[in-house]
C-alpha cells in the first residue's frame, strides 16, 4: 500500500481493491490491448482522433499503476503492421500523440525508475518517430524499474518470420531449430514471457499480438473502453489473475494446490 499511500483515499474502492491484491503473486509480465478508442469517440459523436488522444491518459494511469504495483514488465500494443491499413490523417495522428507522449513523458519515467523499449519493425517508422524513440531508449536505458515495452509496426506473425529468416541466416540445420531457438530471435528475446493479457471493449480476439507469447498467458476481457480503463479496472484484472490456476497443459493435485494457495 506504501507506492499507493499518497494516490489512494482511504476508505475509497480502489484500497478495497488493492487490498485483496496478493504482492507476493503479481504477474511478472502484463501484455495489454489497447482497444475501444474509436467506439469511445463515436458514444460521444466525436471523431476517431478524438478517441485516441483520450488513451494517452489511460496509458498514463497504467503505466503508474504497473509500475507501483512493482510489474517487471507492461506491454502496450500501441500500433499494429494491420493498422496501416487506415485513413492516412489517423496513423498521422496515432505518431503525433505517440511522439507528445514521448516527449511530456520521459523525464517522469526517468524519474520513476522506467525503461523505455519497443518491439516491431519500428525502422519502417517515420525518421521523425524513429527519432523520438532511440531519445527515449537512451535516457532511460539504464533504468532498473519497470519495462514500458511499446509495441509498435508490431504483428506476431512478422515477428515470427523475422525470427525464422535470422535463423536461416544463421545457417541453423532444420534439426537445430528449438523452441529455445525460437525464442532467442523473437523481439521479446530478453523479456519474459507475458503472464496476463488484458484486452478491452470486450472484444474476444488477441489480433495478432505476440501469437508466440500469448501461449499459456492468462486472457482477462473487460468490456471497458481504452480511454475509461484507469486503476481500479487494472486491479480488477489482477485479482481475477490471481484467483486462476495456472496448469501450463498440466493438471494440480490437491497437495500442490494447497502448497500453490499458501504461497
Amino acid at each position: 500500500m506504501s507506492d499507493f499511500a499518497e494516490i489512494i483515499k482511504p476508505g475509497s474502492r480502489e484500497e478495497q481493491l488493492l487490498a485483496q491484491i496478493d504482492m507476493a503473486r503479481l504477474p511478472r509480465h502484463v501484455a495489454i490491448i489497447m482497444d475501444g478508442n474509436g467506439r469511445w469517440a463515436k458514444k460521444r459523436l466525436m471523431p476517431r482522433i478524438a478517441g485516441h488522444r483520450a488513451g494517452v491518459e489511460a496509458v498514463r494511469s497504467s503505466v503508474d499503476t504497473g509500475a507501483r504495483l512493482g510489474i517487471e514488465v507492461l506491454t502496450l500494443y500501441a500500433f499494429s503492421v494491420e493498422n496501416w491499413k487506415r485513413p492516412a490523417y489517423e496513423i498521422e495522428a496515432l505518431m503525433t500523440f505517440l511522439k507528445e507522449y514521448l516527449r511530456k513523458e520521459i523525464d517522469n519515467l526517468d524519474r520513476n525508475n522506467i525503461r523505455f523499449q519497443t518491439i516491431g519493425r519500428t525502422h519502417e517508422l517515420d525518421e521523425s518517430v524513429q527519432f523520438e524513440l532511440r531519445s527515449a531508449i537512451h535516457q532511460t536505458a539504464n533504468n532498473t524499474g519497470m519495462v514500458l515495452n511499446v509495441a509498435l509496426n508490431y504483428g506476431g506473425r512478422v515477428e515470427m518470420i523475422d525470427a525464422v529468416r535470422a535463423l536461416v541466416t544463421e545457417g541453423k540445420q532444420p534439426e537445430e531449430i528449438t523452441e529455445a531457438e525460437i525464442s532467442r530471435h523473437l523481439y521479446t528475446k530478453d523479456l519474459p514471457d507475458p503472464d496476463l493479457m488484458i484486452r478491452t471493449s470486450g472484444e474476444m480476439r488477441i489480433s495478432n499480438f505476440l501469437l508466440w507469447q500469448l501461449a499459456y498467458s492468462e486472457i482477462y476481457i473487460t468490456e471497458v473502453l481504452w480511454p475509461d480503463f484507469r486503476r481500479p479496472h487494472f486491479f480488477d484484472a489482477i485479482i481475477d489473475f490471481q484467483k486462476r490456476e495456472r496448469r501450463y497443459g498440466g493438471l494440480i493435485e490437491p497437495s500442490q494446490k494447497l502448497v500453490v494457495n499458501a504461497s
